[in-house]
């Protein structure tokens, strides 16, 4: 036979097992809607919170692709350097792409056209030596990424995208972002834009198998040409032209590969 035990520890005994019984009851009824107000009273991010933190992946996207593809390659000037801060890429591609805008690679931008990757923007931007108050022509104007780079170095900017589609779009962002020294055409690049002629600088974003003869023609005396020349099939070299007492003058820059040039270019082959 067992021994029983004192009163004290009989009422302690009993008071142990109601409080246990309570907070099982606690436990099982009342927590889990303790936890839910207690998950709901947290504050949760609204749109406003989620907008700021994709704005600094964005700019910390920016200033990588800035640092190892750009300036890591021998691009160091301060302004190239400034404007590629400056624009917002992700802005100029398809939704879809937006958080792969600032790798170092092309992406598609629609109708078979791209939207070429950082480094050739670099090297474009910086080989036509574009300084403040310089008039400067883009064939090609694609998704308005380039002409909005060369804006921030200069307040005239001419660009031609022979396919509407894109034109429109490119107005539409350029015009949003307040890129106001950009002024996009639906035409042929080919021929150029001589009502604003002469020109600086030219850019041609689109490869041809020769040098247009109307680009050459408005470019000013000392103006630089940047176009990738050779096959429209395979790959192409990126070409610095200088206008010299009216005679071209043309360096050899690097290996790419672009779109090709369509339109009339495409008559001139035959």
């Amino acid at each position: 036979m067992g021994c029983l035990p004192f009163r004290g520890d009989i009422i302690f005994w009993l008071l142990s097992s109601a409080c246990c019984k309570i907070q099982n009851v606690l436990r099982q009824k009342l927590f889990p809607g303790l936890l839910l107000l207690v998950i709901f009273a947290l504050p949760w991010p609204g749109p406003q919170g989620k907008q700021d933190r994709d704005e600094a992946f964005f700019q910390r996207k920016r200033e990588q692709m800035v640092r190892y593809q750009v300036e890591s390659r021998g691009l160091k000037d301060e302004r190239l350097l400034q404007a590629l801060l400056a624009v917002p890429r992700h802005l100029f591609v398809p939704e879809q792409y937006r958080r792969e805008a600032y790798e170092d690679y092309p992406l598609p931008i629609g109708e078979g056209q791209t939207i070429s990757q950082p480094y050739i923007v670099a090297l474009m931007t910086a080989a036509a030596e574009v300084k403040p108050g310089d008039k400067v022509l883009e064939i090609g104007t694609g998704s308005g990424y380039q002409a909005a780079v060369l804006n921030q170095l200069t307040d005239q900017v001419f660009s031609i995208e022979i396919r509407e589609t894109l034109a429109g779009r490119a107005t539409s962002v350029l015009q949003s972002l307040n890129y106001a020294g950009v002024k996009v055409r639906w035409a042929d690049g080919y021929f150029g834009w001589p009502e604003e002629a002469p020109f600086d600088a030219i850019l041609v974003t689109c490869a041809a198998n020769h040098i247009p003869p109307p680009l050459f023609q408005q470019l000013k005396e000392g103006g630089r040409l940047v176009i990738p020349v050779g096959s429209t099939v395979f790959f192409q070299t990126l070409t610095l032209v200088r206008k010299k007492g009216g005679r071209p003058v043309i360096k050899q820059l690097l290996d790419v590969r672009f779109v090709p040039m369509v339109g009339e270019i495409e008559k001139e082959k035959r």
